[in-house]
């Protein structure tokens, strides 16, 4: 697996993004690591990401990572990332490829449910289990023939498995803070000298402020058009 198609879309001279490679300089281990990244750059997406033989596998998921297994989230698979990758919090300039802010949405371990992962990537059907801080459990990427154009093989579908960790929670909605600054996108945005108002806009709406003596109603929330596009 090769990191050629990741390094070729960016300035490193320009982005604070890993350049990658540093392997040697990363304690082996045994233990797989994985991360979602909230991602606010043309539009708002997580990019999942697996750690498999050097590199992290990524998909971009539009609408982020759901509990519930009767919900299929798209997956579109992008270009291997460095492992270094898997830390990075900030803001990518504008102009720059995926330009916008970066948030470290969630990251743990994950192990294979299979005996070959590259079998099950190739048969375009894998089954993992996550130890993370807001993800946990089992789930399954699945290729699927193509979404809206899309690049044959690019194409997955990511499902919870029905166990004690599935929900119909709205986790990317529940929890919307970075797990390693407890920030939000627009607060991140602003600490890296990036546009904090475009990064607000995948933040939670803030609740209007109530007159006095007026009580907000329960249960009332504000609707949002999601765009799938990555």
């Amino acid at each position: 697996m090769s990191l050629d198609k990741y390094r070729r879309k960016r300035h490193f001279d320009v982005s604070p993004e890993p350049r990658g490679g540093a392997r040697a300089a990363l304690a082996r281990k045994s233990r797989l690591q994985f991360v979602v990244q909230k991602h606010r750059a043309t539009q708002l997406h997580y990019d999942f990401r697996l750690e498999f033989r050097d590199v992290l596998l990524s998909w971009a998921v539009p609408k982020g990572p759901s509990l519930d297994p009767s919900v299929k989230r798209l997956a579109m698979q992008v270009e291997d990332h460095p492992l270094e990758y898997g830390g990075f919090e900030g803001v990518i300039p504008e102009g720059e490829y995926g330009g916008g802010t970066v948030m470290v949405w969630d990251r743990g371990i994950w192990a294979p449910e299979v005996p070959d992962v590259e079998k099950a990537l190739e048969r375009g059907d894998l089954k993992f289990t996550l130890y993370g801080k807001k993800l946990r459990g089992s789930w399954v990427l699945v290729r699927t023939r193509g979404w809206g154009g899309s690049p044959q093989g690019k194409s997955w579908l990511l499902i919870k498995h029905r166990d004690k960790y599935a929900s119909t929670t709205d986790i990317v909605a529940d929890k919307p803070r970075s797990v390693v600054s407890r920030r939000l996108l627009a607060q991140i945005a602003r600490d890296g000298g990036g546009d904090a108002e475009k990064a607000a806009t995948g933040d939670p709406p803030k609740a209007p402020a109530s007159r006095p003596g007026q009580a907000s109603r329960p249960g009332t929330k504000r609707r949002e058009k999601i765009n799938v596009s990555t």
